[in-house]
């Protein structure tokens, strides 16, 4: 089972970068997006493509904002565009499809980057999201988290960590908070299990070089519960074509 996760920063403009043809050679079961961008009735276009996929959107009330999808081969079960935070519902930063045996999420976390307003957004973001976990119990265990987390966990996450230490996203409530529901909900981080000491990134600014100096933050995860722990096969961060100021996170898993 070929799982990807991707915030496009909008569709419409990682599909003019080549998006749709990168996928069809993929042979993915399941893609997360996050940062879509769009309303449904703008990718009426795009969505042509994608005929042959279960597809469903939680757009943002904002047009042009946020946003989150996914992508399935396999029909759910049920899909569910809520996690009991009515501020984020309205910005489109949750969708869930359950399947038999598993069940998967798209989330994208509010960056606070912009000022404290954001910031304690994101703070509430975090409390409301930790009582969702809490609120599934064992079921967490057949859980993928995908997402965009808008947090580096640990200083082996981003090139320059020792300047970014009092900026959001490496705040060390965020990344206490990572470790703590990681811990409580025996929840695991995908590619570090896989690979715990390789510097790898999935985000770069667009000011400077960034990108080409590869100076980045990896804060798009597969997050796994118990029984996809041991089924991890593969984990890549794809960057030989760029779709987005994020990379592709490309995790197999045994069926």
């Amino acid at each position: 089972m070929k799982v990807i996760s991707l915030n496009l920063n909008g569709i419409r403009s990682a599909v003019r970068k080549g998006l749709i043809k990168w996928i069809e050679k993929q042979h993915a079961d399941l893609i997360c997006f996050q940062e879509t961008k769009a309303q449904i009735e703008q990718l009426t276009t795009i969505m042509s493509s994608f005929q042959d996929w279960h597809t469903s959107f939680s757009d943002a009330e904002k047009k042009g904002y946020s946003g989150v999808a996914i992508f399935s081969k396999k029909r759910p079960k049920l899909i569910s565009k809520s996690f009991g935070f009515r501020e984020a519902d309205r910005e489109g930063r949750f969708i869930q499809f359950d399947f038999e045996r598993l069940s998967i999420v798209s989330v994208y976390f509010p960056s606070g980057s912009s000022g404290m307003e954001r910031q304690d957004i994101k703070y509430r973001f975090m409390e409301e999201f930790e009582k969702w976990l809490n609120s599934k119990g064992k079921d967490l265990k057949k859980f993928i988290i995908c997402g965009d987390l808008n947090i580096a966990h640990n200083e082996i996450d981003l090139k320059n960590w020792k300047g970014n230490r009092k900026n959001s996203g490496f705040l060390p409530e965020e990344r206490d908070w990572l470790s703590k529901v990681f811990k409580k909900y025996n929840l695991f981080d995908a590619y570090r299990t896989l690979y715990p000491n390789k510097e790898e990134y999935t985000w770069w600014s667009n000011r400077g070089q960034a990108w080409d100096n590869n100076v980045g933050w990896r804060i798009d995860y597969q997050v796994v519960g118990s029984d996809y722990i041991k089924k991890i096969n593969s984990a890549e961060i794809y960057r030989t074509e760029r779709f987005s100021d994020h990379a592709p996170l490309v995790i197999s898993y045994d069926d």
